[in-house]
């Protein structure tokens, strides 16, 4: 974090307003030289979006899917998951707030005070505000209901939960649509409102592939009965959503951008996508697929998964960056002018400080989750 800090608030570079203030400046040339072609940040000022948003995104969307999933068991009475409720509840809120973490480090925080100062309420730091400070009260809330046994209100509160589990799939693309409708090169995130769709199957994949883990991790040396019941009912989910994405990503890439497709399908990017698929789809069929697998194929099909979903959000996040696209030129400054063909995958890997801090999320995930089970022992099974 030192060091993204450091590139970001303290390495001199400028920008066209100050080359304005002060022309033939050779100090502002210099910075403004830094600015373009340099790193000037924690990522290459020609790439602004990389594993920060990659990371955002899987840890959110991953995360409420959980809740969601949970708030849809206490609705329906799936008594298996009700008994590991506040386990899986408190894994869910520690990676929202780990997906909070990694983007608060991308968003200018040491200037976070001008939000307030000068607010811009359709940006989409605004518009995520208001979500998040109903959603994640909410899920503690719903949390101390079960420890205290209120099941009642916890079974009312888990409708208004699940709905806003929703929201935030929904939400969250919109709002990443914004930020990625400033380069034409990631027209995808507006020009195919559907996708949001591959976010949501591809999220609740992953969510029941972290609960099925977690489950063995946990319950695993306790209540060896009810930990394999658990496992075989989350099995079923998993199963059903593997399923699910293999069928959405065969048949996305027929109705999207054709040259990104082939980009992604046949291009550079192939070997990556290919991985994606054998990891997130193809091996955990094969290992859930039978309807006695062993604990050992369901940890290996749980951790392919997560590996593979993460993938899937690299590719996608990257791929955004992949020329040619479309012929839309953007809003804004691009609409003023066309840039020339390039046919190059505009690609950078992301730096040491990046994958450090990504690598840090995990802390934030298990931070929570020890600190909230030392003083509740949420791991422990309650009968509803």
């Amino acid at each position: 974090m030192i060091d993204v800090f450091w590139d970001r608030y303290f390495l001199v570079s400028a920008t066209a307003f100050d080359a304005g203030l002060f022309p033939g400046n050779r100090e502002v040339a210099a910075a403004m030289k830094e600015a373009v072609f340099g790193s000037g940040g924690e990522v290459k000022r020609e790439a602004p979006w990389s594993l920060y948003i990659v990371n955002y995104m899987y840890m959110i969307y991953v995360g409420s899917g959980i809740v969601f999933l949970v708030a849809l068991a206490e609705l329906f009475n799936i008594t298996l998951i009700k008994r590991a409720a506040a386990g899986f509840l408190t894994l869910g809120l520690g990676m929202i707030l780990a997906g909070l973490f990694t983007i608060l480090v991308d968003l200018n925080i040491l200037h976070l005070h001008w939000m307030l100062l000068s607010p811009r309420y359709n940006s989409g730091m605004w518009l995520m505000l208001p979500l998040y400070i109903i959603y994640i009260p909410l899920i503690v809330l719903e949390i101390y209901l079960i420890l205290s046994h209120h099941t009642n209100l916890a079974k009312k509160l888990a409708l208004p939960i699940l709905l806003m589990s929703l929201a935030v799939e929904f939400l969250e693309f919109y709002v990443q649509a914004k930020l990625f409708d400033m380069n034409s090169a990631r027209h995808l995130w507006t020009t195919y409102p559907l996708l949001t769709f591959y976010f949501m199957i591809s999220a609740f994949t992953a969510s029941a592939a972290v609960m099925m883990l977690y489950t063995f991790l946990v319950y695993r040396n306790t209540d060896r009965t009810k930990c394999a019941a658990m496992m075989d009912l989350v099995k079923k989910i998993t199963l059903y959503s593997v399923i699910a994405l293999g069928s959405y990503e065969a048949t996305a890439y027929l109705f999207i951008d054709k040259k990104w497709a082939g980009i992604i399908l046949f291009g550079d990017f192939k070997f990556y996508f290919y991985a994606y698929l054998l990891l997130a789809v193809a091996i955990p069929f094969v290992l859930l697929f039978k309807e006695r697998s062993s604990k050992l194929a369901k940890v290996i099909a749980s951790v392919s998964i997560i590996i593979g979903t993460y993938l899937g959000r690299i590719i996608f996040v990257y791929g955004g960056n992949a020329y040619p696209m479309s012929d839309r030129f953007g809003i804004g400054f691009e609409k003023y002018g066309e840039y020339e063909a390039v046919k190059e995958i505009v690609f950078f890997m992301p730096s040491w400080g990046e994958a450090a801090i990504v690598i840090g999320s995990l802390g934030i995930i298990i931070f929570v989750y020890r600190v909230i089970n030392l003083f509740f022992s949420v791991s422990m099974m309650r009968e509803p």
